[in-house]
């Protein structure tokens, strides 16, 4: 094991997961943004994320690309409500069903952090609207938070994170659209 390795993987998500609480507080859910991302920090994903750190790609995608799949991404999933992947269940009849406000909002805090801290100086307003349109796996998420996720990152790209993360905002958004 690197110890470069541990301390910047470590670093890495701690960082993420500050960026989350504080959108989390400005969103109105700051205990989601409390919880977020624990698993990170379980054994299964802490030393995955460790092994394939390199400071600028995820390491979920590193091992994916060196194994084929990765044990972190698959346990990280399956126990985290704010990503659409929980949520897909292929032999249900609704495979993609309309993801609960509180997730979907931090969703929205989770990739605006995500973002925000793997690009650091070169995030600006456009790159959530841009890396969400460019997803292959957008399919499988519900029309609906489909159109909320736009609607919030046209908002983020025409006003920024400032004023489109409110309480108050995403909550008519999420309600426009669902």
């Amino acid at each position: 094991m690197k110890w470069k390795n541990f301390w910047g993987h470590l670093c890495t998500i701690t960082k993420h997961k500050w960026v989350v609480f504080k959108l989390s507080i400005r969103a109105g859910i700051p205990i989601r943004g409390l919880l977020h991302d624990l698993s990170k920090y379980s054994p299964t994903e802490f030393w995955e994320g460790v092994k394939y750190y390199n400071g600028k790609r995820s390491p979920i995608i590193m091992c994916k690309n060196e194994i084929g799949y990765s044990k972190a991404w698959l346990h990280h999933k399956g126990r985290n409500k704010h990503h659409f992947e929980y949520w897909v269940d292929f032999t249900a009849p609704d495979k993609t069903p309309v993801i609960p406000y509180k997730y979907t909002v931090e969703m929205v805090c989770d990739t605006l952090a995500a973002g925000l801290v793997y690009m650091g100086k070169d995030w600006n307003q456009s790159e959530p609207l841009k890396y969400f349109n460019r997803r292959r796996d957008r399919e499988y998420l519900n029309d609906k938070i489909e159109n909320v996720m736009l609607e919030v990152y046209r908002q983020v790209e025409k006003n920024g994170i400032k004023k489109t993360v409110t309480k108050k905002n995403l909550k008519r958004i999420y309600n426009m659209y669902v």
